[in-house]
């Protein structure tokens, strides 16, 4: 299950259920994915097929929605 927690233009922001425990948001677009770290600071894990400036528009919003998507993270897995 990964439900979707925002969606911003083409960006739509979702957690996996069953991943790792470090609390994390990723990212989908039409061309590609990426995944931030929200602990213990905002950092870029990975990505495939994103360009730098869709990247740094995407820690923008990440960065903007830090607390929405901390407390999406705490209600999905129950924290």
């Amino acid at each position: 299950m990964s439900p979707t927690i925002l969606r911003v233009g083409e960006y739509r922001f979702f957690f996996n259920s069953r991943e790792e425990p470090r609390m994390h948001v990723h990212i989908a677009t039409a061309d590609g994915t990426a995944k931030f770290w929200l602990e213990p600071i905002i950092a870029l894990a990975d990505y495939h097929n994103l360009r730098s400036k869709d990247l740094r528009k995407i820690e923008k919003l990440v960065r903007e929605y830090e607390h929405e998507f901390q407390k999406a993270w705490q209600r999905h897995f129950g924290q």
